[in-house]
């Protein structure tokens, strides 16, 4: 009996991805799970990375698995991939209004989206902050991540100290509200469409999911449900939040209280781990970022 040749995969997708960067957006599982699914849907996914610039061209599409920023190498890829006519997650365009903290501080506020109270002040604002907001506030560079750039100061001479700091970073800072809870929501939005829902339960003894105290960064635990099981209020601001961002692959962070659900920001790349964001979906969620690729491929 004679084999049949192997069927040759319709698409290739890169995945760009840093081996070294513990916290990067998806562990090594994660980035298996996503080549095992993609043989199964007939996609051949290979593991890029800052080194394969030059051969980008090779591939049918490009998946960003690092995290990204303006001014670094991930940009270059998206922006390349967009140029060569290739379907990128995540797009240039997310790249930039998700790293900018003051974008969609005023996005959110143009489009009625609930958000905390936020102001924007440079060194000459600073003081008439007490004005605006009450004691504790929080004080965040514009394009910090992973909680990073981010303070709570609880009286004048912190407020004082810290935007201080943080003026020295950059020539804005966003003054915001603080909303004490015991996690965040966190709910994945592919093409305008809920993933996952997640809880992100704040790191011991900590104010915020990730604690960088210790020159360590350790984070909270979590809980992690299927989209139809989580509040169809949360699902809904997270969708809108998303969709005004672009149509890519979005982590939408919220807080929720008594007064209601608030978004805290919107993450392109967003984190996909193994046994964390997957818990429920299993393969399924893969197949459906997977999925976006190929209709996307096949849609050109």
């Amino acid at each position: 009996r004679t084999r049949k040749a192997p069927k040759s995969p319709r698409y290739t997708l890169a995945i760009l991805h840093d081996p070294k960067d513990p916290l990067g957006p998806s562990d090594p599982k994660a980035l298996e799970k996503f080549v095992r699914v993609g043989a199964d849907l007939n996609l051949a996914v290979e593991l890029i990375t800052k080194k394969d610039y030059d051969s980008l061209a090779e591939y049918d599409a490009l998946f960003i698995r690092e995290t990204t920023n303006i001014d670094h190498h991930t940009f270059r890829f998206a922006k390349k991939a967009e140029d060569e006519g290739m379907p990128v997650i995540d797009d240039p365009l997310s790249i930039i209004r998700c790293t900018n903290k003051v974008y969609l501080a005023e996005l959110l506020t143009a489009n009625k989206v609930p958000a905390p109270k936020t102001f924007i002040a440079g060194r000459r604002r600073i003081k008439e902050m007490e004005n605006n907001l009450p004691y504790p506030m929080v004080l965040k560079i514009p394009d910090g991540a992973f909680s990073r750039g981010v303070v709570k100061v609880d009286n004048r001479d912190e407020l004082m100290a810290q935007s201080k700091l943080l003026l020295d970073e950059s020539d804005l800072i966003l003054v915001q509200e603080f909303m004490p809870t015991s996690f965040d929501w966190r709910v994945g939005v592919l093409n305008g469409e809920p993933l996952f829902a997640c809880h992100y339960l704040m790191a011991k003894k900590h104010w915020q999911i990730y604690n960088h105290a210790n020159g360590k960064s350790e984070s909270g635990g979590f809980k992690t449900m299927l989209v139809e099981d989580a509040p169809r209020q949360v699902v809904d601001v997270a969708v809108k939040a998303a969709r005004l961002m672009g149509n890519g692959l979005y982590g939408v962070d919220m807080k929720q209280n008594d007064r209601g659900v608030f978004v805290i920001e919107v993450n392109d790349n967003p984190t996909i781990d193994s046994g964390v964001e997957d818990l429920k979906l299993k393969d399924e969620l893969y197949r459906r970022v997977l999925k976006e690729f190929i209709r996307r491929l096949d849609a050109r």
